[in-house]
């Protein structure tokens, strides 16, 4: 999606700088309205999928994260499930629940350790999507400002 967003951006820039220049002036050119126009409304189309992708990777996230806490759950209930069984002696009782407990242990790391490579995964993705959508405005609110300051000097 991104490329594409570049792509029609490039497409808009290229449309301007090809554009004859306006007599006797240097920064004033003559473009096709309804080109520019075109590529602008393909800019607005992509815009909303870039977003949705974005949107569609905190949901993932999130849906790592709630598979990983219930895999914490399932652990920590069969941990309890098994201290159940082997209630019988104290010793056996006492390395049960010793064993349970580094089951939970363990299972509360890795859920952790999910947790944490989910959240950096995410928001790696979503910075890097921002920092490309930022870019794409700049672009485009420059395009923008010249076009309006085209449109001024032409009056």
């Amino acid at each position: 999606m991104v490329a594409e967003l570049e792509e029609l951006v490039n497409s808009l820039y290229e449309t301007i700088q090809d554009a004859k220049s306006v007599p006797l002036s240097a920064e004033k050119c003559v473009i096709e309205r309804e080109r520019v126009l075109d590529i602008l409304d393909d800019i607005r189309v992509k815009m909303p999928s870039d977003i949705k992708m974005a949107k569609d990777i905190v949901d993932k996230r999130n849906d790592i994260i709630a598979a990983g806490k219930k895999e914490a759950a399932d652990l920590r209930a069969k941990a309890e499930e098994y201290v159940r069984k082997t209630v019988s002696e104290s010793a056996v009782v006492a390395q049960a629940n010793a064993q349970a407990n580094e089951i939970v242990a363990d299972a509360e790391n890795q859920a952790a350790q999910l947790r944490l490579s989910v959240q950096q995964y995410c928001e790696t993705r979503l910075s890097d999507l921002e920092a490309s959508m930022s870019q794409t405005l700049s672009e485009i609110q420059m395009l923008h400002q010249r076009f309006e300051d085209a449109g001024r000097s032409m009056r």
